[in-house]
């Protein structure tokens, strides 16, 4: 008996404040800025006219102000959960990425270099994060098989599973872009992932892609 395809479908929360200012938001609590809130209610008329069998989001806020428009017209609760958390950044939390290389510069080039034990002094290292990741992923996928599947959550989640489902390696250089609010589409069956569509944004006028969180 051939194992049950998941699909599911992610998305990358709104834009905030930190966004626009490419501040490092890591898993400190910031809201969606008024482009982030138009970014959510964009995202209705293309989910909402889908079939979910669950819907999924991080439990910091600006995922969940993300998920809730679409939630309510598919008339889904939603279940958070802590494991679709972006990454820790520990000492960088709160900084521009051009205020951490100054303040941290050989902390900056170890993060640059993708080194996979730094984890930012009080953070989370890469290795611990796409394991965290993937975990949290895995196990959404596997208690809906053959289901559809609705993830809120943030671009470094979105970049492991990519970095999984492409055998790209957690090392190798980014040459994809992120997008705000952006809609992603990934199959699962067997524990293996295939990516689908990447990026998705006709619904967006336009959409932020500020590398990491």
């Amino acid at each position: 008996m051939s194992a049950k395809t998941t699909t599911i479908v992610l998305v990358r929360h709104g834009e905030t404040a930190w966004n626009a200012e490419g501040r490092v938001q890591g898993q400190t609590d910031v809201p969606l800025n008024e482009v982030g809130r138009a970014q959510a209610e964009a995202l209705v008329p293309v989910l909402g006219a889908e079939r979910f069998d669950a819907i999924y989001s991080s439990d910091l806020v600006r995922v969940r102000e993300t998920a809730e428009p679409t939630a309510r017209v598919l008339g889904h609760d939603v279940a958070l959960d802590a494991g679709l958390r972006e990454r820790h950044y520990g000492m960088f939390e709160t900084l521009t990425y051009v205020e951490c290389g100054a303040r941290f510069p050989a902390e900056f080039e170890r993060f640059r270099a993708k080194e996979l034990d730094f984890a930012f002094g009080s953070g989370e290292s890469l290795k611990d994060f796409h394991a965290r990741a993937m975990a949290c992923l895995h196990s959404i996928a596997e208690r809906h098989p053959g289901a559809g599947v609705l993830v809120f959550t943030h671009g470094g989640v979105l970049e492991m599973l990519l970095r999984e489902a492409t055998a790209r390696g957690l090392r190798s250089a980014r040459d994809f872009e992120i997008p705000n609010a952006a809609i992603n589409r990934f199959e699962y069956a067997a524990s293996a992932w295939k990516l689908r569509a990447w990026a998705e944004r006709a619904h967006l006028e336009a959409a932020l892609d500020d590398l990491r969180d």
